[in-house]
């Protein structure tokens, strides 16, 4: 009995040695990039945060002619969401930064997701424009406390015939950002939330830079993207707008 119980091991042993051996014969003629193993997928690479200390000295020297204060600078970081505080106030001679959610213009995001997906100096566009601009004159508007804007490159050069400007709204208040998930979208003005923008009117002031574009790199994009056009028997929704000084319950 144990020598029959042998002779089966032995057996079963060398069939596996010659199955073994086929596989490698096999595998020694398939190429090269099919018969080596898979690499593992890298990491995606490590983003390093945008120093905006550095990008404010950058273009405080490139608009050194159209700039003279020089001790405070804005920088609106448009590569982020609305849900992300990206208006950086820099104070100049501390290095300090403080940073808070402000609206990017409904032209920019047509989905309203809360991403910028492009960027638009003209007239109508309702989109937001890129590039530097000086901080001019207070003023009081249909938006209440406001302060006016200089384009001063190309691809924001209509700031002024656009009416683009500072000022504050409901729909930019940060507490909508916790109930939606997103700040509300604007006509392409830089709009902060009513209690934050007697600070940044103060700290920012008139006659200093202030530079939007889009400076943190967004993350990829998943491969399955929700549509944009509107889902049947949704198109004909009206949607209202305050009134009387009632909030809607979504920011558009």
């Amino acid at each position: 009995m144990n020598e029959l119980i042998d002779r089966r091991t032995l057996l079963a042993g060398l069939a596996g040695a010659g199955a073994l051996a086929a596989t490698s014969a096999r595998a020694a003629q398939l190429p090269g990039w099919m018969a080596q193993p898979s690499s593992p997928i890298p990491p995606a690479p490590v983003r390093a945060p945008v120093d905006y200390l550095a990008v404010a000295r950058k273009q405080l020297a490139l608009q050194s002619r159209n700039i003279h204060q020089t001790d405070r600078v804005g920088i609106v970081d448009f590569g982020l969401p609305s849900s992300r505080p990206r208006f950086a106030l820099i104070d100049m001679a501390a290095g300090k930064i403080e940073m808070f959610p402000v609206t990017h213009g409904r032209g920019s995001d047509p989905q309203h997701d809360g991403w910028l997906k492009r960027f638009s100096n003209a007239p109508g566009s309702l989109a937001s424009s890129r590039g530097a601009y000086r901080t001019s004159d207070y003023y009081w508007g249909a938006n209440g406390s406001s302060m006016r804007l200089a384009g001063l490159e190309a691809d924001n050069s209509n700031a002024d015939m656009r009416a683009i400007v500072i000022h504050g709204a409901w729909y930019a208040e940060p507490a909508l950002i916790a109930t939606q998930g997103k700040l509300g979208r604007s006509e392409g003005c830089f709009v902060f939330g009513e209690e934050l923008l007697p600070m940044v009117l103060y700290k920012l002031g008139p006659g200093r830079l202030l530079f939007a574009d889009k400076l943190s790199a967004p993350p990829p994009m998943p491969s399955f993207q929700m549509p944009t056009e509107p889902l049947p028997g949704t198109e004909n929704i009206i949607r209202t707008s305050a009134s009387s000084g009632t909030m809607p319950k979504t920011a558009e």
